[in-house]
């Protein structure tokens, strides 16, 4: 078992690093709002799909530019990786015109206050959290409380969960104002690091194995969800969970496989409810460039900033989630656990307080509740339907992960280049 699992593993990493040369180019010969983009550059900017000498002659005469940056995680960590490795692909592709000043592991500032370090020049480029910050950010919110929308499956559900609210997004002028107002500019409005799930030190599949359970959950959706399992909602730090759970404080928190494998509590949890019908809120963050120091930028320079997003948010994927799903399948089988779905009625208690969100959303006075509702509905749906119709099994699940990966399924460029082309490509500075 453990050789099948670190070969899934291997293969997803190998599978990034290819990415991470060939994805810059992989849209080449798409269209962003029905011209061609490929044909020709303007006279102060490069045609998306240039080649990497033709974005070099495009930065010869460019004044070098020092970007200061942040990332989340130690250097080298697979839950930063996919920022260093943007960083690094945005400063090969400028013939090192553009470098960057890192910190690791949020040495600049913490997630609360990024958007603050954002405005006042101590960082120009970095991950912030809106979720944490409801009051000044009440549009993103209410798009991130719509997340209950998202596919929670393996496969499907993290390509459609880390598209349709982009696109959403990038057509919501209320948010598109609301990050300018806090002077941001957003290149991903919303990511996510997998789907969230219950992790119990024993089986919780049913209302009543759930009734007057502890349960570790945060945030008011979340918390709704919980206590309409019927359970008890207390808030635990994720590096404390695995001693809550160890000694029963708790039975259960609701979390995704990457939390559960930074606070290494899976062989105290190894029950895992990853319903692909009911959704757990999750709490994304969002890329965000500062305004003032993007408006120094030359044009050139947006545009490769904006063109290798795909290795950010492709790596995402394969060097995060995935990677993650098949370690998290891994442990969760040698301690003797499993993944499982909700009993029916479970299932439903979830389903209802995610109907009574979306229908609070509708009457939101942050921005236009029915036009984001409807929206996101919509965007859902159609992200599902693109992603499967990109030949990804919408019935692969959290227990047979790694058979799927070691299968040679786990290609997402098409995915990527239907993301670039579709959402980010009508939004590129020109």
């Amino acid at each position: 078992m453990t050789k099948h699992r670190f070969g899934a593993t291997k293969r997803l990493f190998a599978l990034a690093a290819v990415a991470g040369l060939a994805l810059a180019g992989c849209s080449a010969n798409t269209d962003a709002g029905g011209g061609d983009p490929t044909e020709g550059a303007t006279t102060d900017g490069v045609a998306y799909g240039a080649t990497q000498e033709e974005w070099a002659a495009a930065f010869a005469d460019v004044e070098p530019v020092l970007i200061y940056a942040q990332t989340p995680a130690p250097k080298g960590s697979a839950t930063g990786l996919n920022m260093e490795n943007y960083f690094a692909a945005v400063e090969e592709w400028s013939d090192g015109k553009i470098t960057f000043d890192i910190a690791y592991s949020n040495a600049v500032a913490p997630p609360t206050e990024i958007d603050d370090a954002l405005n006042d020049g101590r960082l120009d480029i970095g991950s912030v959290l809106p979720i944490y910050e409801p009051s000044d950010y009440p549009a993103t919110n209410a798009l991130i409380e719509a997340g209950v929308l998202n596919n929670p499956s393996a496969v499907v559900g993290v390509l459609q969960s880390n598209a349709w609210p982009n696109d959403v997004a990038f057509k919501t002028p209320e948010i598109l104002e609301e990050w300018d107002s806090h002077g941001l500019v957003p290149l991903v409005p919303v990511f996510n690091s997998g789907a969230n799930g219950l992790f119990c030190s024993t089986e919780h599949t049913t209302l009543d194995s759930l009734q007057g359970a502890q349960v570790s959950a945060g945030g008011t959706i979340q918390i709704a969800q919980v206590e309409a399992l019927g359970a008890a909602a207390t808030s635990i730090a994720y590096t404390e969970l695995f001693e809550s759970l160890q000694r029963g404080v708790v039975s259960c928190t609701v979390g995704s496989q990457t939390v559960a494998l930074l606070g290494g509590f899976l062989s105290e949890a190894p029950n895992v409810v990853i319903d692909p019908e009911a959704t757990f809120a999750v709490a994304p963050g969002g890329l965000a460039f500062s305004k003032a120091k993007w408006e120094t930028l030359p044009l050139v320079a947006q545009q490769l900033f904006w063109d290798k997003l795909d290795i950010f948010l492709g790596e995402n994927i394969t060097i995060k989630i995935w990677p993650n799903t098949a370690e998290a399948q891994q442990q969760v089988a040698d301690a003797g656990g499993e993944f499982s779905n909700f009993e029916s009625a479970a299932r439903k208690a979830i389903q209802d307080v995610n109907a009574s969100v979306i229908e609070a959303l509708r009457g939101s006075a942050a921005l236009d509740g029915d036009a984001l509702i409807d929206a996101s509905e919509k965007a859902a749906g159609d992200w599902t339907k693109s992603v499967e119709d990109l030949g990804f099994d919408p019935s692969v699940g959290y227990a047979d992960f790694t058979e799927w990966a070691d299968g040679g399924n786990d290609d997402i460029s098409a995915y990527l280049d239907t993301v670039m082309k579709e959402i980010f490509l009508p939004n590129r500075p020109s």
